[in-house]
């Protein structure tokens, strides 16, 4: 199996939440849980498997935990890592911007030579409007929603999760 290292960025908890029960299903320690605001050079070169997660702020906007982090991934050579994406949103209240966050980690990885996985999550039985982390009809990481679907959250998690373990 894959070293695996989980990094979010979560300013209520959420997130941070979320990213112990994915550690917690895919058998990861606590100790390779981290806050994205502790993402450095040597932890990337560190792990073979980067689950990486982000809230949505504002007008879409990526969690304030990931400006920094966001630079250490792009500085460092990704291409023999693994990557998984998981995001957490409000399908309601910002149903344009659902998960944003999680398409921006996306979008500013793509090009990286990483290797994405868990990264075609159908849109079926999620309610929004728009969202950039849906590329060619399907989410590129785990998207959930604590505010308006936390009794989807488990299974969500269960089958995601399940799929990594194919590619590990």
């Amino acid at each position: 199996m894959k070293k695996t290292g989980i990094f979010y960025g979560s300013s209520t908890g959420t997130c941070e939440d979320l990213a112990n029960q994915i550690a917690d299903k895919m058998g990861v320690a606590a100790s390779d849980v981290y806050s994205a605001d502790k993402l450095s050079a040597d932890l990337v070169k560190e792990y073979d498997l980067l689950i990486l997660g982000t809230s949505t702020w504002g007008d879409g906007e990526l969690q304030d935990d990931w400006y920094d982090g966001i630079k250490v991934l792009k500085s460092s050579d990704l291409s023999f890592k693994s990557i998984a994406l998981f995001g957490c949103g409000d399908s309601e209240s910002y149903c344009d911007t659902f998960c944003d966050g999680m398409g921006i980690l996306y979008e500013d990885l793509k090009d990286s030579g990483c290797s994405f996985i868990g990264n075609k999550v159908g849109t079926d039985g999620y309610s929004f409007s728009s969202s950039i982390a849906v590329v060619n009809g399907a989410f590129v990481g785990l998207a959930l929603d604590e505010v308006n679907e936390s009794d989807k959250t488990a299974e969500r998690i269960d089958n995601w999760t399940a799929e990594l373990k194919k590619h590990i």
